[in-house]
């Protein structure tokens, strides 16, 4: 019995003392710590690394010293406490603490992303470990809580940050260059109640996603609100722009005030958007050689409006993020304001088109619904899609229905989808499309191989 309590005593005595020998084991959970694209002035996230005593003694850290000290362009908060170093910090037998780091980095000269390096040093009992630290930083063009008036136009010199919120005020307009990157944080709508021209180029879009690099959250949906074209917006022009990870991507919303469309997109592509892709309300939009892609719903019209979308691809497959449970296309000429059912005429036509998903809940890709008296032309000629049910209301035309279109690649493990129908010389809907007034593709490519094909892009 006295054995016994000795031991114990003994046990809790060392438990209770330091280690001091140099053969002292640490373990650290990662040995560096890297930020992508951090922009100037904006800040990173957050990020953490333990250091585990893995010892059956205590374990004193004689210092853990951030290198760069206070003028570092990385920040080091040890259990809370904000700190460039601090010693003698205890650590009990088989235990750990936490080390966070965020990097801020000062604006230079420099237009290209440049590296910012630091470590942080871990002494212990005559020991010296190091954890690397490294952020690629990025000047940028800083937007908060903007309203443009007059005639504006943005270049591509360095990328456009937006906080708060950016508004093309009525009368206005924003024309934006070909590369130029959009990048908006989590609160920042884009709010259009006057003019936007984008003219982006092939293999030179213009890019609007949000602010969020870091590799968890570049690829969620939602990042950002989106870009909304408001009731006194008119004459918009969207040219091989990108947008994505958006709440809600493209909003237009009412009719124009002249003849013109309220929004034109020539060769875009709309994807991973939360709420929806491309919603119009009682608006008018014209599409072309677009893709509307991955959305947790691609395309919805309300309240009627008039719609032409000629050669685009409009698919929704589920993947880690969104699940696929509504269909690609939504159009009706109702809408409930106030509690109260509502309609306005409704004209649309879809020419060359896919509709298509899978891997998720939606047999019927097109919902198709009338709830008014007033005018009511849907019409699809040439399209493939899939439907158990064909929509009512809808004047069909050589339309392919339920067949697969082949896109190259659809790989759900890896979040990778290729459109492009290259592979499968017999995709159905290569040379079934009609003749159209847009010579190229979502690629830039010829449409005149042969007879057009069906979708946004054109098999060469």
């Amino acid at each position: 019995m006295l054995l016994f309590v000795y031991n114990v005593i003994l046990t809790s005595c060392k438990k209770d003392s330091f280690i001091t020998s140099s053969n002292a084991t640490l373990q650290l959970s990662a040995d560096s710590v890297k930020f992508d694209t951090v922009f100037t002035s904006a800040g990173s996230v957050t990020k953490s690394f333990k250091i585990f005593n893995t010892n059956n003694q205590k374990l004193r850290l004689s210092t853990v010293k951030l290198m760069g000290g206070t003028v570092s362009s990385f920040k080091m908060n040890i259990n809370g406490n904000a700190t460039s170093q601090e010693d003698n910090i205890e650590i009990a037998a088989n235990d750990s603490i936490y080390v966070f780091v965020s990097a801020l980095i000062n604006p230079t000269a420099a237009n290209q992303p440049f590296i910012i390096s630091d470590s942080i040093l871990i002494s212990y009992n005559g020991n010296n470990r190091y954890v690397q630290l490294q952020a690629y930083g990025q000047n940028a063009h800083y937007l908060k809580n903007i309203v443009l008036t007059g005639s504006n136009t943005w270049q591509n010199d360095l990328p456009y940050i937006i906080l708060g919120s950016m508004q093309v005020d009525t009368s206005a307009s924003l024309t934006i260059e070909a590369g130029c990157k959009i990048y908006a944080h989590a609160d920042a709508p884009f709010l259009v109640d006057g003019t936007l021209i984008v003219n982006g180029e092939k293999n030179n879009e213009v890019i609007f996603r949000g602010d969020r690099l870091d590799n968890y959250y570049k690829d969620i949906p939602g990042g950002w609100p989106g870009i909304y074209f408001r009731g006194t917006s008119i004459n918009n022009v969207l040219t091989f722009a990108i947008i994505k990870n958006a709440d809600e991507a493209i909003v237009a919303e009412n009719p124009s005030t002249n003849s013109n469309p309220k929004l034109s997109l020539h060769q875009c592509i709309i994807d991973n958007a939360f709420t929806v892709g491309v919603f119009g309300y009682n608006s008018s939009i014209i599409a072309d050689n677009s893709l509307i892609s991955n959305c947790g719903n691609n395309l919805v019209i309300q309240l009627g409006g008039n719609y032409t979308l000629t050669n685009c691809t409009v698919a929704c497959y589920s993947n880690n993020y969104l699940i696929h449970s509504n269909p690609v296309l939504q159009a009706t000429d109702a809408a409930f304001e106030n509690g109260n059912s509502i309609s306005a005429d409704l004209n649309a036509n879809f020419t060359n088109c896919i509709f298509w998903g899978d891997y998720g809940d939606v047999d019927d890709e097109l919902q198709i619904d009338k709830g008014g008296n007033g005018v009511f032309n849907i019409t699809l000629e040439n399209c493939l899609y899939k439907a158990v049910n064909d929509p009512a209301n809808t004047i069909l035309t050589s339309v392919i229905k339920n067949v697969d279109p082949s896109f190259d690649s659809i790989d759900l493990t890896n979040n990778y989808y290729d459109f492009r129908v290259t592979k499968n010389p017999s995709a159905p809907g290569i040379d079934n499309g009609i003749t159209v007034a847009f010579p190229t593709d979502l690629d830039n490519n010829n449409r005149s191989i042969g007879i057009t094909d069906i979708g946004s892009y054109e098999k060469q």
